[in-house]
């Protein structure tokens, strides 16, 4: 609590955009059956290299592997709840109330999933040799989010989820008639990085036609994150609740806005990079003064994400915050 609060802090200082809600959100607690998710353990290995990166340990090395995944079962452990909220309630009522918040517990980016449990290699060669074996992961991840969503929503716990720095919104769509929370009440963001080397037609074939039954179920979806995603735009408009595009730096921005026109808010994200390691500001400036006017007219966000390091620059957040606004 205390670093998350001081995180509040920090943020508010340095001056962006990030809202801060009136109200403390404790999570539902549910129990989950098979504990580990998938019916097998999906990890990774260390790396032995100082500043190197984690490598994928995946659990379905064969096809008999497969045979190994079960969908998981959810069930709403009231007590432990109850817990949780008199414990934040006990510690933070008088100045910032405690609510129970709920969502649907797993995400519609299946590309990542699919990595931790057969392995980014692998599945990549999957594509090519085995296709039949890549469309049965695909169709088990989007049967067990759909399985997890349906359990969940039985609760009749659902909470609205338009706050935060990306999808802080006004309320979401029509209450059910009971006055009860939907997934139609609700954002959904999605991406697929773990697709960035893959061709159009193969990415809607093997993610996006996977994820278009989770997606949509949401009253409005955004989609994207640092991948590439210029030859794929008319793909992702073809969600029929999206409302925000990520731009990534990787992606034309000009050919994202020639596509979306004023139906969308393009999520204009920065490279990190390009932001951190320059020895002054008048590059960032630049960059943000053109890429806003050839935003002129277009409803925009400017986003900084996947930051690493500030290397050596302390106040370099303060200064980008202040020529972003």
């Amino acid at each position: 609590l205390e670093t998350h609060f001081r995180r509040i802090l920090i943020k508010h200082e340095i001056g962006d955009d990030s809202p801060v809600e009136p109200g403390f959100g404790v999570p539902a607690v549910f129990d989950v059956d098979p504990a580990n998710l998938w019916g097998v353990d999906a990890t990774h290995r260390a790396t032995e290299t100082e500043g190197g990166a984690w490598g994928y340990d995946p659990p379905l090395k064969t096809e008999a592997d497969f045979d190994k995944l079960r969908l998981p079962i959810l069930i709403y452990n009231e007590t432990r709840t109850q817990e949780r909220l008199e414990q934040m309630h006990d510690l933070l009522g008088d100045i910032l109330p405690a609510r129970l918040t709920c969502g649907s517990m797993m995400s519609a980016t299946l590309g990542t999933a699919a990595a931790d449990l057969r392995g980014m290699t692998q599945m990549m060669m999957d594509l090519a040799a085995e296709p039949e074996l890549m469309h049965r992961l695909m169709a088990y991840l989007r049967d067990a989010n759909l399985t997890a969503m349906e359990q969940v929503a039985a609760t009749g716990l659902l909470t609205p989820n338009n706050v935060g720095p990306m999808t802080c919104s006004d309320p979401v769509g029509e209450l059910n008639a009971d006055g009860s929370v939907g997934y139609g009440n609700m954002w959904c963001m999605a991406n697929s990085q773990e697709f960035q080397g893959v061709g159009p037609a193969m990415w809607r074939e093997f993610l996006l036609e996977y994820q278009r039954p989770i997606i949509e179920q949401f009253g409005l979806s955004g989609y994207g994150c640092c991948e590439k995603l210029t030859t794929k735009i008319d793909g992702v408009l073809s969600l029929k609740n999206l409302r925000i595009f990520v731009c990534s730096a990787c992606t034309s921005l000009e050919t994202v806005q020639e596509a979306v026109g004023q139906e969308y808010v393009i999520m204009w994200r920065q490279k990190a990079s390009d932001v951190v390691f320059p020895d002054d500001v008048a590059t960032i400036r630049r960059d943000l003064e053109e890429g806003c006017k050839q935003l002129q007219g277009f409803h925009y966000q400017i986003v900084l994400r996947e930051l690493q390091t500030l290397s050596g620059h302390p106040g370099r957040l303060h200064q980008w915050t202040r020529a972003a606004i």
